[in-house]
C-alpha cells in the first residue's frame, strides 16, 4: 500500500487540515500518516482559535513516522511557525523525503494574511527548495510574485516569476477570480492548462488541502507531475459536484464521494 504524509494543522470541524487531508488519501486507497503543526478551532462560519505545536514536537512527531513507516509522498499545509518551517526542512532533508507537495498557506481566498512576515520570508527560504511542486491559491501567487493577477496572461507571469524560488514546479490554483476553474501548471520547461467547469457552491471548504494532498497521492502512486495534477483536478471537481451541504457558512466538500454506499 502506498504511504502518504500530511503535515499540516487539525481542523475540528473536519472540513480542511489534517482532516480533510486524510479522507482524501483514504479515498485514494492509501494509507495516511500525520504530523500535527496545530490545533485549530475553526468550523464553517470562521477560525476562532489557534494553538501552535512545540517545535520539538513536530520534529518528534516526523522522527516517530520516518523511522517507521516512511512515506511515498509529503503534503506540507498549515506551517505558521518560523521554527516549525525550520524544524520541518531539517527532517525532510534528514530522511530524504521525496515527492513533496507543498501548499504555501499564507493568504485566505477572502484576501486575509495568515502569515506573519517573518514566517512567510522563512517558508520561502527553507520549504519552496525542497518542494518538487507548490500549489498557491491567486490570491498566495499575487503575494510571491507582487503583481495583480487578472487573467491567464498574468496567471503565465506569475509562474515563471514564483518558480525562481522552488525547486519543482508551480501550480497556480485559479479557482478564485478568473472565468472558468483553470489551473496553471509551471514545470519547468512549459505550461499547462488544467481546465474543468465551475461547481456553482459556496460549500468550498477545504478545497485547496484537498487538491494538494490528491497530487501527493498520485506522485505516491507512480504517475507523472502531469498526471498527477489531472487526476487531483477531477478528483476535487467530483467532490465539488456531489454537492454536500453541511454547516451554517461555507461547507466542506464529499471527500468520499467515490466511495459505494
Amino acid at each position: 500500500m502506498h504511504t502518504v504524509l500530511t503535515i499540516a494543522g487539525s481542523d475540528c470541524s473536519g472540513g480542511a487540515g489534517i482532516q480533510a487531508d486524510i479522507k482524501t488519501i483514504s479515498a485514494h486507497k492509501m494509507y495516511a500518516e500525520s504530523v500535527i503543526t496545530a490545533m485549530t478551532a475553526q468550523n464553517t462560519t470562521g477560525v476562532f482559535g489557534i494553538q501552535e505545536a512545540n517545535p520539538d514536537f513536530v520534529s518528534l512527531q516526523m522522527d516517530c513516522v520516518f523511522q517507521d513507516i516512511p512515506p511515498d509522498a509529503v503534503k506540507i499545509g498549515m506551517v505558521s511557525n518560523p521554527d516549525i518551517i525550520r524544524t520541518i526542512a531539517r527532517k525532510l532533508q534528514e530522511y530524504q523525503a521525496k515527492n513533496i507537495v507543498l501548499d504555501p498557506v499564507m493568504v485566505s481566498t477572502s484576501g486575509n494574511r495568515l502569515l506573519s512576515e517573518n514566517a512567510e520570508e522563512t517558508l520561502q527560504e527553507f520549504l519552496f527548495p525542497l518542494a518538487d511542486i507548490l500549489t498557491p491559491n491567486l490570491p498566495e501567487a499575487e503575494v510571491l510574485c507582487k503583481f495583480e493577477i487578472r487573467g491567464e496572461s498574468e496567471m503565465q507571469a506569475a509562474a515563471a516569476a514564483i518558480s525562481l524560488f522552488v525547486r519543482g514546479a508551480v501550480l497556480i490554483k485559479g479557482g478564485h477570480g478568473i472565468a472558468d476553474a483553470a489551473d496553471l501548471l509551471w514545470d519547468g520547461e512549459k505550461t499547462s492548462w488544467f481546465r474543468a467547469p465551475r461547481i456553482q457552491t459556496e460549500n468550498t471548504h477545504g478545497t485547496g488541502c484537498t487538491l494538494s494532498s490528491a497530487i501527493a497521492c498520485g506522485l505516491a502512486a507512480g504517475l507523472s507531475l502531469h498526471e498527477s495534477v489531472q487526476q487531483a483536478k477531477e478528483y476535487l471537481t467530483g467532490a465539488l459536484a456531489d454537492g454536500l451541504n453541511l454547516g451554517k457558512g461555507k461547507g466542506p466538500i464529499n471527500h468520499l464521494y467515490r466511495i459505494p454506499e
